[in-house]
């Protein structure tokens, strides 16, 4: 298992950037495919990005392509998001989570998720 700990979040107007951050714990992050998901009021939680194990490999939410972009340092353990032309409608909790070792989107396949981190866009 594997804990995680999301910070970065906050209040931007639009067209704004934030910088989404996720600490892990634990020896397996660098073996674990990694994601960021979202949930906005009254909406069910999606999948923004994921990023593979070595880093080579993303992939990014059609509503999220060219504006934000997800990385990870498997040296410090630390998972990033780097969010830019934010709009209102990415207004969201952002939820970290952490997978198996087999690439997936689907949120199911995450296990350990972070308490997640408030992102407020005003127009």
């Amino acid at each position: 298992q594997v804990q995680l700990v999301e910070s970065g979040g906050g209040l931007v107007q639009a067209g704004g950037s934030l910088r989404l951050s996720c600490a892990a714990s634990g020896r397996v992050f660098s073996s674990r495919v990694m994601g960021w998901f979202r949930q906005a009021p009254g909406k069910e939680r999606e999948f923004v990005a994921a990023v593979s194990v070595s880093g080579a490999l993303t992939a990014h939410a059609d509503s999220v392509k060219g504006r934000f972009t997800i990385s990870r340092d498997n040296a410090k353990n630390t998972l990033s998001l780097q969010m830019n032309r934010l709009k209102p409608e990415d207004t969201a909790v952002y939820y970290c989570a952490a997978s198996g070792l087999h690439w997936s989107t689907n949120q199911k396949d995450f296990g350990s998720w972070g308490q997640g981190t408030q992102v407020t866009v005003s127009s």
